[in-house]
């Protein structure tokens, strides 16, 4: 007879972690990053399934200091494996009495050369600094075709808005070494309610493109995400180059109480071969005080298919996911 393996993905994957990012290293590994609610830390965690990473041990790698550049509101991290050595990036503001603090981040990296990056030294590489100084954050990177690249989100204070995106080659995993190019800005309403906002960059190179989603819009209910997309042969670093769409390509879907789905990565399931996306939602709409000190966004995750033209197709945000792993015959 034929046994059909499967495997049931049940969200949230990870209660209360924010800007969730999961990569599956050659080791055989997935490894789990994403915003603490204390914002304080750093911490990481690894199972060889995606659903082990729910008790999976989490380890702090690194803490936010009590005074100056890296000491409040940290953000956004996510672990990358470049040239034999792990680097995570994330987004840290300065402490202040007031809120005016809240809007001040910057973004910084860390390196830590053992093979499990739960075991080893976290060293700190510094700011990634860019072309001006002002509210940066959501970094990203990816190689293509021998060269890689930075993508994050910044304020430009000469135009109106919150945050665009950004990309700029890297001469190594933390310095960028030549002028960054401005590839997308909030120019729809729905990438303008509450806050004018492109965010959560997550990069996914499949059929001839480099896929690019975003997420856009105030952290509450409205919060969606949206696509940018360039052909693989094009200019990186040429604005032309970036295609984008109209409209959002994931939000809320009241019907399953999952609200604000955004700042999102993307994986493969344990099969290797069926891509997820991984994101934040929460599973109410009303929410007290700021969105951003609410600690209940929580990571999900679920697969991703594709149309005929070979675009992503994320779907809607689902409670339950259950994915055919592989098959095998069995003789009784």
């Amino acid at each position: 007879m034929t046994n059909i393996s499967k495997t049931e993905y049940v969200n949230p994957i990870i209660p209360q972690r924010a800007d969730p990012w999961i990569y599956k290293h050659s080791d055989g590994y997935y490894y789990f990053t994403g915003s603490v609610p204390s914002y304080d830390c750093i911490e990481l965690r690894r199972s060889k399934t995606i659903n082990g990473l729910a008790d999976a041990e989490p380890f702090v790698c690194w803490r936010k200091y009590e005074t100056g550049p890296m000491s409040a509101n940290i953000w956004a991290p996510e672990i990358h494996y470049i040239d034999n050595k792990w680097y995570i990036y994330f987004a840290a503001a300065r402490t202040a009495e007031t809120n005016e603090g809240l809007f001040d981040h910057r973004m910084f990296a860390l390196e830590c050369e053992a093979s499990n990056p739960l075991e080893g030294t976290w060293v700190e590489k510094g700011q990634v600094t860019t072309n001006w100084e002002s509210f940066a954050l959501d970094a990203t990177s990816f190689e293509h075709r021998g060269q890689r690249y930075y993508v994050w989100a910044q304020k430009d204070a000469k135009i109106p808005g919150n945050s665009n995106l950004y990309i700029a080659p890297m001469i190594n995993p933390w310095t960028l070494s030549s002028n960054q190019v401005r590839i997308s800005i909030p120019e729809y309403e729905w990438e303008k309610i509450g806050y004018l906002v492109n965010e959560g960059a997550a990069i996914l190179k499949r059929n001839g493109k480099i896929f690019m989603t975003y997420s856009a819009s105030a952290t509450d209910h409205h919060y969606c995400m949206g696509l940018l997309w360039a052909d693989e042969d094009s200019n990186l670093l040429d604005p032309r180059s970036w295609n984008k769409s109209p409209a959002p390509i994931f939000g809320t879907y009241e019907k399953l109480s999952i609200f604000g789905p955004g700042h999102n990565s993307f994986t493969v399931a344990e099969d290797g071969v069926t891509d997820l996306i991984v994101y934040h939602a929460r599973n109410y709409k009303e929410i007290v005080g700021d969105p951003l000190y609410d600690p209940n966004r929580h990571a999900c995750v679920q697969p991703i298919t594709w149309t005929p033209s070979g675009f992503p197709d994320l779907g809607r945000p689902v409670q339950q996911s259950i994915l055919p792993v592989k098959e095998a015959n069995i003789a009784l």
